[in-house]
């Protein structure tokens, strides 16, 4: 004799109950194959009855496989960040080839820009983006000559 467990408030259809006795067969045949002889007639467990769709199966895996994506992703950029940390960097940066000045891109380096103004005239003057100088701290580096990592580059902050 199997018992039988009554909830009184909870109608379902997804649950099996003593009413529905072709669904309390299947799950009373279910359990009494599955457990053993001594704990059969001890305990009653609900047996839930869902008809899920490929859809609805293909939903759930994907909501699931979006959470474990979502939360691995800045797990996997804190270990990057933390051994990057750890390592030393001797890597020279590429633009400057480890001077840690690049040339100024109005004079072409010569530190003056010659204006044509017609005529066989021409007026040369001090360059005004790098005053004179022919080259200018290198944006990528900084000026250190090392080529920064890519989680350690320097980050925009906006205007506003």
């Amino acid at each position: 004799m199997v018992a039988t467990a009554t909830f009184p408030g909870l109608k379902s259809p997804f649950l099996c109950s003593s009413t529905n006795l072709s669904s309390f067969n299947s799950c009373s045949s279910f359990l009494s194959t599955k457990l053993p002889l001594n704990q059969r007639s001890l305990s009653f467990f609900p047996c839930i009855h869902a008809e899920l769709d490929q859809n609805t199966v293909v939903a759930i895996s994907v909501g699931v496989a979006s959470v474990a994506f979502g939360l691995g992703i800045p797990i996997f950029y804190e270990t990057q960040i933390d051994s990057a940390a750890k390592r030393e960097n001797t890597q020279p940066c590429f633009p400057c080839t480890g001077s840690g000045a690049q040339k100024c891109r109005f004079c072409f380096g010569t530190g003056s820009v010659t204006v044509d103004l017609g005529g066989d005239e021409k007026e040369v003057s001090k360059c005004i983006n790098c005053d004179g100088l022919g080259s200018l701290t290198c944006t990528t580096c900084q000026g250190s000559g090392i080529q920064p990592r890519y989680l350690d580059r320097r980050e925009f902050k906006d205007d506003d």
